[in-house]
């Protein structure tokens, strides 16, 4: 397998060269496969993400779950001593500012963020993933760090973490370290995959 590095730049260059049509149609599969699982009806804080560089785009499922009464949050670099996620509630509509990256992000001053475990459900991005749905992130370990309060647990309920992906950003196989938060389940425009 290549390193790491390579392996994230040949995947989104996979992901970026799909078509607009691919891109959207993709979009739109996998948000009809979330809002008919009953994880995402019985969930009422849902935190999603504003699309880049060709990830699927979850904003027909933040509509849905906008029009079912559930809260939707968006992830905000929160700049502490180590860089981690806050999630700031976002109703279509409210205003974004980029962030250092040029992501653009709602106004956590108009709504108090909520911690992780305050969350139902954690809809990810991700670069690559694997059949056990182990998950290769842009590099920066955000969410690992963010999540990292779920490794202490045995089991936990919530917040279920799913990604989303394109078919084409599955591999074989990934390495698993030490701080890497497992996936509960990968959704591709063609199927779940469970995971271990």
């Amino acid at each position: 397998m290549c390193n790491l590095k390579q392996l994230r730049q040949q995947i989104r260059a996979q992901r970026r060269s799909l078509s607009a049509q691919q891109q959207k149609s993709h979009s739109q599969r996998v948000a009809r496969q979330i809002a008919r699982s009953a994880l995402f009806l019985r969930s009422q804080r849902i935190a999603l993400y504003l699309c880049a560089d060709g990830e699927i785009d979850p904003t027909p499922i933040l509509h849905r779950a906008h029009s079912m009464g559930k809260d939707c949050f968006l992830p905000v670099i929160h700049k502490g001593p180590e860089y981690t996620l806050w999630f700031c509630k976002y109703r279509p509509g409210d205003r974004l500012t980029p962030n250092r990256f040029g992501i653009k992000e709602p106004d956590c001053h108009k709504h108090p963020p909520v911690k992780p475990w305050g969350l139902d459900l954690i809809l990810m991005p991700l670069v690559a993933f694997d059949a056990d749905c182990n998950r290769l992130g842009m590099g920066g370990g955000y969410y690992d760090r963010t999540l990292n309060f779920l490794r202490t647990r045995n089991r936990w309920q919530s917040p279920c973490l799913i990604g989303i992906a394109h078919d084409c950003q599955k591999v074989d196989q990934l390495p698993v370290r030490s701080w890497d938060i497992p996936l509960q389940g990968v959704v591709t425009e063609s199927t779940f995959y469970p995971g271990r």
